[in-house]
């Protein structure tokens, strides 16, 4: 779609190298110029953004939104709203809906079904498992950015992939350069452990934890971490929970493995001990574990070896999350609460605040062969900028949530730094923290 023209003036920049006072002008949905007193001929707005954060457009590159097939928990319309409000203005989808993304017909007709829903721009993930190995070359020629590989079980009951088809699989992402994410538990493991605890009549909040130790993570990384170094594939591990698993993946980049990873915050800023307080509200795979795990995680940004920060923005009912510790359902919504919770943690000084570029916008672009169109403020980039008020604070509350069930142990949290603006491709699809009623999301292909 046809971007708009805009000049955001007066604001501090950031991005992953510096911070500065400049101008930004976006002619036709493309970033024009960068600069101090740049001239408004040639736009329709101009926005003073004095005293603000003007960060590039959030790529978050974890989202489960739920649609095709599970809209009674959300669906696409909402998810991309609730995006934009939280300062996202790309979202890379996941596969495991129903159906599950598998083949290049039902990418395309996931892709045609949800362009005309999408607030933001999105990018598409097939799913990879044992019998639909063969269809790599024809999702990725078909538009999908990458594949998403369960070896855990997970919402949608996607089978984990032999050991056969793993090597496979990366020796295909050498051959192509596609990075292949994967959701690393044991599926063994988690089995062997969930059946030891439920068989000790466990119906704690911390049952969940126990039948997910950090072996089940660790395993399944180092399992990933040998094959990616033979085959010389790129493995992106999602939600790391453990210290155990940031020490594998560090290991392995020193000898040079294609091995990078994610985490989410709800793993920086909440440990087991909430499990009093939050229950089952705050279950999800893998589990929310100890400080120590917390500790490793914030070590592990500040040292590069975890390169991405993710949402896993992935809704379920009231009543799902309300179940036994055994029966409730793992994850709660996050694409809108991302941006202002790392932010806060910035702008509290738990991590550099250009780190956040790098973080949320550039790498998971860089992952996903969306970069340098997407992630970065450069000249001939997007114009995908959020604006943030850095001294104002908020509360998150359920009324500022969008979503059909709006879940989160976060409703309550305030938060330093506030979302004035997002802009996707020159256009403000959120003005003074007021979602616009503007739906010009459109599909993205890698750029290979």
């Amino acid at each position: 779609m046809r971007g708009g023209n805009l000049l955001v003036r007066n604001g501090l920049i950031v991005t992953s190298e510096a911070m500065f006072k400049a101008d930004v002008k976006v002619v036709d949905g493309k970033i024009v110029s960068i600069g101090e007193g740049l001239s408004n001929e040639g736009v329709d707005e101009v926005i003073d953004a004095k005293g603000m954060l003007v960060l590039p457009g959030v790529v978050d590159e974890h989202v489960h939104m739920r649609e095709p097939g599970l809209e009674f928990k959300d669906d696409f319309t909402h998810g991309t709203k609730a995006a934009a409000l939280g300062g996202v203005t790309t979202v890379i989808e996941q596969p495991n809906t129903l159906p599950p993304v598998e083949d290049s017909n039902t990418l395309l007709a996931k892709a045609k079904l949800l362009e005309g829903k999408a607030f933001v721009d999105f990018a598409l993930y097939g799913v990879l498992y044992d019998s639909n190995v063969h269809n790599f070359e024809d999702m990725i020629s078909s538009g999908a950015v990458g594949f998403k590989v369960f070896l855990g079980p997970t919402t949608g009951n996607i089978p984990p992939p032999s050991t056969g088809s793993l090597y496979h699989i990366l020796s295909l992402s050498a051959k192509h350069n596609v990075t292949i994410a994967f959701h690393a538990e044991d599926n063994d493991l988690v089995n062997y452990f969930t059946n030891k605890v439920r068989s000790e009549g466990r119906v704690d909040a911390k049952a969940h934890e126990d039948a997910r130790p950090p072996i089940c993570e660790e395993l399944a990384v180092i399992k990933l971490a040998t094959i990616a170094k033979r085959t010389g594939g790129h493995a992106h591990i999602l939600h790391l929970s453990s210290k155990e698993a940031v020490e594998v993946i560090k290991e392995g980049k020193v000898r040079g493995v294609k091995l990078t990873g994610e985490t989410c915050p709800h793993y920086l800023l909440l440990s087991n001990e909430d499990y009093v307080k939050y229950g089952t509200l705050m279950k999800v795979n893998p589990p929310i574990r100890g400080l120590t795990h917390q500790q490793a995680l914030w070590e592990g940004i500040k040292e590069g070896v975890i390169e991405t920060i993710g949402s896993d923005h992935a809704p379920h009912t009231v009543e799902e999350k309300k179940k036994s510790v055994w029966e409730a359902s793992s994850g709660f919504i996050g694409v809108q609460t991302l941006l202002p919770l790392t932010l806060d943690a910035a702008l509290k000084g738990k991590l550099q605040l250009t780190l956040l570029p790098k973080l949320l916008s550039e790498n998971p672009a860089k992952l996903f062969k969306l970069w340098p169109r997407k992630g970065v403020i450069n000249v001939g980039s997007d114009g995908d900028l959020v604006i943030v008020d850095p001294n104002e604070e908020f509360t998150i509350t359920q009324e500022w949530l969008i979503s059909k069930n709006p879940v989160t142990p976060f409703i309550g949290w305030k938060v330093r730094g506030r979302i004035k603006h997002t802009i996707l491709r020159g256009v403000p699809i959120v003005r003074d923290g007021i979602l616009q009623n503007v739906s010009q999301g459109s599909w993205l292909k890698a750029i290979f």
